[in-house]
């Protein structure tokens, strides 16, 4: 097993990140900001190393403070969490040439599923499930592109190769706009990524956002973990995700998973990592992989008792997968609400003071957050403070522990946004689930 690591990252992933170390007899160095002395896994850190000042880009995004940090310390790997450069290929590399071990997958896969033309292409090749669209990047020829879009059928969207997040997309009604749409997405992307390649894929009016957890070790091994639902989104940041999937029978979940673990293994993955799909009139439609370990993450862990951080660090040792795909049994329901430092209505971020904490506990629940009675919420960073999950033998029994657990939370000092998910919990369209990923949106009127 690796002896010590360096947790490049912050907040509850960080804290999550060193839980799983200390279980494994792993020590650890926690790498922070100014802003970040007092954080919880800072304190309870082997070591701790200062590696800039509070804004990200002059610390958790400089690759060689963090490299620095780790030969300093004598540490054997870095671990990114998710955010800041997890899915940076370059930091990988860096810290491959650098004599570490990387905790993700090799900066070639990175850097292939990062780019979503080459990512649906080894997709494809992999026998996964794509979206009908330009099978490549849109060139200069307007007559080609024109024909196209007729032959993919209207509405259209135009995406960033190097795009992400909600980032770099421009849905087309009509062939009056294409052209336009497509100039303007091109600078937009040159702008933000460094990279103006983009293409044109239909745009599906109405899905839900399903994707499948894989874990892969470097001996051929992949398996799947089962779906999470994450339809809960506001301006394409997830909300509420849940697993598995309302609706999906256990026949389609074997079927699609096998595929996503056969692609694992076609282009030599390693670690954990998850296919997003577009999922609408009972077809899968793959959009993106990441190459990192997700948010989401606790809900599958609860539904299948596997310690997805845990077997990263497994896997990055060089061991074998421990389980099975025949080990991996779906056991009940389980439900995410994100807890965010932000106002309610607004959803204007609210840093400051936590004067009161209170923390839900009870059958089936689970909090992973970094806070405490005291902790400052910095304005540096992005505004969730903590994952509330709770976990039933049904669906119906895991909502209604989490309103349970949502009225339970006390978060003084700051505005959060746990009305807003009491709201989502008492939701009708949520209760009977498979609402799509505009629902909430329609819903809030934004």
């Amino acid at each position: 097993m690796i002896e010590k690591i360096v947790i490049a990252n912050r907040g509850e992933i960080a804290l999550r990140i060193l839980r799983a170390c200390r279980e494994l007899g792993i020590k650890t160095v926690a790498v922070h900001s100014e802003a970040d002395r007092d954080l919880k896994h800072v304190r309870l850190a082997d070591e701790t190393v200062c590696i800039g000042p509070a804004p990200s880009a002059g610390s958790y995004l400089q690759i060689h403070s963090i490299i620095s940090a780790a030969e300093v310390t004598d540490a054997v790997a870095i671990h990114p969490g998710y955010g800041f450069l997890s899915e940076n290929a370059d930091f990988a590399e860096r810290v491959e040439e650098s004599g570490f071990i990387f905790i993700g997958p090799k900066p070639e896969t990175i850097r292939m599923m990062g780019d979503k033309i080459t990512a649906i292409e080894a997709m494809k090749a992999a026998g996964v499930p794509c979206v009908p669209g330009s099978d490549g990047p849109l060139d200069s020829n307007d007559a080609r592109t024109i024909r196209l879009a007729e032959e993919i059928g209207y509405p259209v969207i135009i995406k960033a190769a190097g795009g992400g997040g909600g980032r770099g997309m421009r849905v087309v009604h009509s062939e009056a706009t294409l052209l336009n749409a497509i100039s303007l997405t091109k600078a937009e992307a040159g702008s933000a990524f460094g990279n103006d390649t983009v293409y044109m894929e239909k745009y599906l009016e109405n899905p839900r956002h399903v994707e499948f957890q894989v874990l892969a070790d470097t001996h051929g091994n992949a398996i799947h973990l089962g779906e999470r639902d994450c339809s809960m989104q506001r301006r394409h940041q997830k909300v509420v995700e849940e697993a598995p999937a309302p609706g999906i029978s256990e026949e389609l979940r074997n079927r699609l998973g096998e595929r996503c673990a056969e692609a694992c293994r076609t282009i030599g993955y390693r670690g954990a990592g998850t296919f997003e799909f577009l999922y609408e009139n009972g077809e899968f439609y793959f959009i993106e992989m990441n190459t990192r370990i997700q948010v989401e993450h606790p809900v599958t862990e609860m539904i299948t008792g596997v310690d997805i951080v845990a077997e990263q660090l497994r896997i990055a040792a060089g061991e074998a997968l421990a389980y099975k795909q025949s080990d991996i049994i779906i056991r009940g329901h389980a439900i995410e609400c994100r807890i965010n430092a932000e106002d309610p209505d607004t959803f204007m971020p609210c840093p400051g003071n936590i004067t009161h904490l209170h923390i839900p506990g009870g059958p089936g629940i689970r909090v992973d957050t970094h806070i405490y009675d005291g902790y400052r919420v910095p304005p540096h960073y992005d505004s969730m403070i903590g994952k509330l999950i709770a976990h039933g033998e049904t669906r119906e029994s895991a909502v209604a522990r989490m309103k349970t657990a949502l009225s339970e939370m006390v978060i003084d000092g700051i505005k959060t946004n746990i009305p807003l998910q009491q709201r989502i919990m008492r939701d009708e369209a949520f209760a009977k689930g498979g609402a799509n990923i505009h629902y909430l949106e329609k819903k809030l009127g934004i």
